[in-house]
């Protein structure tokens, strides 16, 4: 069984237009990689076999984009299906989602903001059981950026919070998307932070993002982590401990060095923490 022994973990990524350089980067350069199974699963030749490396030399957490688990249609069984042979081909010590929807009658291509009221909790905390239960694992959910809100009969944090007990699943933080919510829909990130269940933290997100306008934030990951989201993440080792903490990016690739300056910051914060003693194993009786 494929384990992170500590939350002190820094990892990055793993993106097409990043294999060369992860390829020939050396084993303890990154704690883990990120990857989406959606874009590579059923995935051969040349690209096939430089995951299947990668996988071999560095744990493996599955980020997924593709499961809706906030939409109205019939959860993808096949997709589940092939999602659970991928998570233990590579031995995935965490899989995620995205608390949000990508679908409605056809893929969407883009990650949808739920309406927050009581009912959409109950749906989509039935959705994550049914996820858990055909997963063979206990998974996290992300928080998201979004721009509108369809419709807010509670605040963000107190769906969250609903959907978190209700699932009985695990949170994966995205910093940077808290920050970028924070400033477009202006409420304060450090209550945001204090309301949410420590027990549930399963790991961390930091990213890149532009800033259009004082108050007008976008989640690009595509630029390096600014000061801001640095503040936020070491706020949230001080409340909750040190977890495994994932540097995204997308496009916009500077040699490696640069990123890997970026996780060395992480690693470098992480020291010195408090530290939860729950390791992340492969998989979790759901």
């Amino acid at each position: 069984m494929r384990i992170i022994d500590s939350p002190t973990a820094a990892g990055l990524g793993l993106r097409r237009g990043l294999l060369p350089q992860l390829l020939a980067m050396s084993g303890d350069a990154v704690d883990f990689l990120e990857v989406a199974p959606d874009n590579w699963i059923g995935v051969g030749g040349q690209f096939g076999e430089a995951l299947a490396q990668l996988s071999a030399r560095f744990p493996i957490s599955a980020h997924g984009l593709s499961l809706s688990l906030g939409g109205t249609e019939p959860l993808d069984r096949e997709l589940l299906a092939r999602t659970r042979e991928f998570n233990d081909r590579h031995e995935v010590f965490l899989y995620s989602e995205h608390l949000s929807y990508t679908s409605d009658d056809g893929q969407l291509y883009d990650l949808m903001p739920i309406p927050f009221t009581d009912e959409a909790i109950r749906h989509v905390a039935g959705r994550i059981r049914q996820v858990q239960d055909v997963l063979g694992r206990r998974i996290a959910v992300e928080n998201v950026s979004y721009y509108a809100a369809p419709y807010q009969a509670l605040a963000e944090i107190d769906f969250i919070d609903a959907v978190l007990a209700e699932a009985d699943t695990d949170l994966l933080l995205d910093v940077n998307n808290l920050y970028v919510n924070s400033i477009n829909h202006g409420y304060d990130p450090e209550q945001f932070l204090a309301r949410l269940p420590a027990d549930r933290i399963a790991s961390y997100h930091i990213a890149g993002h532009y800033d259009e306008d004082i108050d007008l934030k976008v989640d690009t990951h595509g630029a390096p982590v600014k000061s801001d989201v640095w503040s936020l993440l070491a706020s949230a080792y001080r409340r909750f401990g040190v977890r495994p903490t994932l540097l995204e990016r997308d496009f916009n690739f500077p040699p490696l060095r640069e990123l890997l300056d970026e996780t060395d910051r992480i690693r470098a914060m992480q020291i010195g923490r408090p530290a939860r003693d729950r390791p992340l194993e492969q998989a979790h009786a759901a």
